[in-house]
């Protein structure tokens, strides 16, 4: 009997079609949760008497834009690859692929760099070489997203010579633009932006939430044994801040691995299944978007409100509304 059990994974004009719907419903939301994130940054913005937003705000603004960007740009190459089915525009769609790529990368490292942020916020440790070296950083959030940002473009350049403009078949099953390289430096060169775009980030974020993790169990016992379990410890927002940046982390590593067997389907498999790829980064997009506004107490509140008012002019939705809870 044979050990592997070979999976052709393919997909179809009608496939194609149901992931372009599913992106575009998925891109509303991300948009809606992105320009609300926006929004209220601006309002802090111009209630700052500094005029200026604070590191965390900063980067969120940051992630916020990328991902609108994002989401925008793989719509538009979904539309591409659903209409053009004898890929006329291929080149149009391998550019479109060099953007999202690129803005992928800066996505994913500046949700690192958010996490990275909150780890050394949270995390007190007494003063060494390492510690020195993340209040450096942090310090100076808006060189480190501007290095971020020239990177994922320097790094996706090289994208345009492994991209196959033409992959089209006469069963008009392929995608026009994809990622299948044809010699051994397209594929190792594939292989080095999956690892410094996904796997890197992905290692920052682990190791941080983990460092958060660790610590918070240990503050919470101290506090236990400092009240001698005549109460709960409690720590308001900043455990909330504590739960957003940790579910950061659990959607981005989800998303890792079908991100990662999608690819391989593509690079190694030489399956047309990119429409997948952009799907499920569409998914992210909107969840870790949604994580963003909850993990601020004051931004959920006020959205949750924003919302229950706006039901209110319509009698006939009052059963849509969301409890608000008083604190």
């Amino acid at each position: 009997m044979p050990m592997f059990v070979y999976v052709e994974i393919m997909l179809s004009s009608l496939d194609k079609l149901v992931a372009w719907v599913l992106t575009g419903f998925l891109a509303i939301l991300t948009i809606f949760f992105n320009v609300y994130l926006l929004l209220i940054n601006q309002r802090n913005y111009r209630k700052s008497t500094k005029h200026r937003l604070n590191p965390a705000d900063f980067i969120i603004t940051a992630i916020s834009l990328a991902s609108m960007s994002l989401q925008v740009l793989m719509y538009l190459w979904q539309t591409l690859d659903v209409i053009d089915t004898v890929c006329r525009i291929s080149l149009a769609g391998a550019i479109l692929l060099v953007l999202i790529f690129s803005l992928k990368f800066i996505m994913f490292w500046s949700t690192a760099f958010l996490t990275f942020y909150y780890g050394t916020k949270l995390v007190m440790e007494p003063v060494h070489c390492f510690t020195r070296f993340q209040e450096a950083i942090v310090k100076h959030v808006h060189m480190a997203l501007a290095v971020i940002v020239v990177s994922g473009f320097a790094n996706c350049v090289p994208l345009l010579s492994v991209l196959t403009y033409y992959n089209g078949t006469s069963s008009g099953l392929s995608d026009c633009g994809s990622i299948m390289p044809t010699d051994t430096t397209g594929l190792a060169y594939v292989f080095y932006y999956g690892i410094i775009s996904d796997i890197v980030p992905g290692i920052i974020m682990v190791k941080c939430s983990i460092s958060i993790s660790y610590h918070l169990a240990k503050h919470l016992l101290d506090m236990k044994a400092s009240s001698n379990g005549a109460h709960g410890p409690k720590l308001g927002t900043q455990m909330r801040v504590i739960k957003m940046t940790l579910s950061l982390v659990v959607v981005y590593v989800v998303f890792l691995i079908v991100d990662i067997f999608t690819q391989m389907t593509v690079v190694l498999m030489r399956r047309n299944t990119l429409a997948l790829t952009i799907l499920f980064a569409s998914i992210y997009t909107t969840v870790s978007a949604s994580v963003l506004v909850y993990g601020k107490k004051s931004y959920w509140k006020e959205l949750i409100a924003t919302y229950n008012l706006f039901l209110a002019e319509y009698p006939c939705l009052s059963s849509m509304k969301v409890k608000e809870v008083k604190t």
